[in-house]
């Protein structure tokens, strides 16, 4: 597994973790924040040898006998969590949205299942492996959030402030972002995605719009996105514009009596924003906002979602008769 080289600086005290890999998922961005003699850091990496990858490159970066006192986590997704096991002692923060629905999440051992156990001939098991085969899923815990919140929490990392700002449900139940305004930096989490199509298992896409203009309100110089490079308040207008778009072509989908499935092949075949990576992504999206149009308010089923993608990713690459 290629990982990063290194921590990067963003700001004074602020170092960024982004593996990148777009076209895959899984490399989340994590942000340590280092201020006096107390170090914080929002989000976990997916696995445990990312996230011994990444306390080895903090060390050096701590005061002397320092640790890793808080956790912050944008979401429950496994992918922004499953190294909060490896920060022992730390305090865990998330929304309380978040953390009620952490039981819907895919735990370790089902995404150790899917990968390793799932018929590697059919398209869901094949996507998997194909996208999250590299991880290790035998020796990680979920570990839920110690301290929770809803509407907004402050905490004082050394001498920096952080404001959480809860958006959700947005790209999940329980999203929120983080705010350095002595920086000028706001981590998004999975509200934004940067290089590849993004995904929302929650929205509406409405939703994800309004948490987009929540950032932007706050004044940011640079954004540090959920996956993929750094972005900048222009980039955020771009990605504003793209989920509108989006927005709007389901919704005459679904007012033209479409199904899901037939507007999101119609979207694809127009080639929408087709130099983003993972389009099938596009699936997800599709279904999760019909139901929002249907006012279906049953809680999703996220592996059959994966699995709707995958047959697409799929059909889309087999040679045409």
């Amino acid at each position: 597994m290629n990982l990063p080289d290194g921590l990067h600086q963003v700001a004074d005290g602020l170092h960024l973790w982004s593996p990148g890999h777009p076209g895959t998922w899984g490399f989340a961005n994590c942000l340590l924040i280092v201020s006096g003699t107390e170090a914080a850091l929002v989000d976990t990496p997916y696995d445990r040898p990312m996230t011994e990858a990444l306390i080895d490159l903090a060390r050096p970066l701590l005061p002397a006998g320092a640790t890793v006192g808080t956790i912050v986590n944008t979401h429950v997704n496994g992918d922004h969590t499953f190294g909060n096991g490896l920060f022992p002692g730390a305090d865990i923060i998330a929304t309380k949205a978040g953390a009620e629905h952490l039981c819907r999440e895919p735990s370790p051992q089902q995404m150790h299942f899917l990968t390793h156990a799932t018929p590697a001939d059919e398209p869901l098991g094949r996507y998997a492996r194909e996208h999250f085969g590299r991880y290790r899923y035998d020796d990680v815990e979920a570990v839920p959030p110690t301290v929770t919140f809803a509407g907004r929490y402050d905490l004082r990392v050394g001498g920096t402030d952080v404001e959480l700002i809860e958006v959700g449900p947005a790209h999940s139940a329980g999203d929120l972002i983080v705010h350095l305004p002595a920086q000028r930096v706001v981590c998004a989490g999975d509200v934004l995605f940067a290089d590849d199509h993004p995904v929302h298992w929650n929205g509406p896409l409405s939703q994800v719009a309004a948490a987009c203009e929540t950032i932007l309100a706050l004044g940011p110089e640079v954004i540090v996105p959920g996956h993929g490079p750094l972005m900048t308040p222009a980039d955020v207008r771009r990605h504003l514009s793209y989920l509108r778009e989006l927005a709007e072509r389901i919704e005459a989908g679904h007012t033209a009596g479409r199904t899901a499935a037939e507007t999101a092949a119609a979207i694809l075949a127009d080639g929408f924003h087709d130099h983003l990576g993972l389009p099938e992504r596009i699936v997800i999206l599709t279904a999760v906002e019909y139901r929002h149009l249907d006012g279906d308010l049953s809680e999703p089923d996220l592996i059959q979602l994966a699995g709707r993608a995958a047959q697409w990713a799929y059909g889309a690459r087999a040679p045409r008769a």
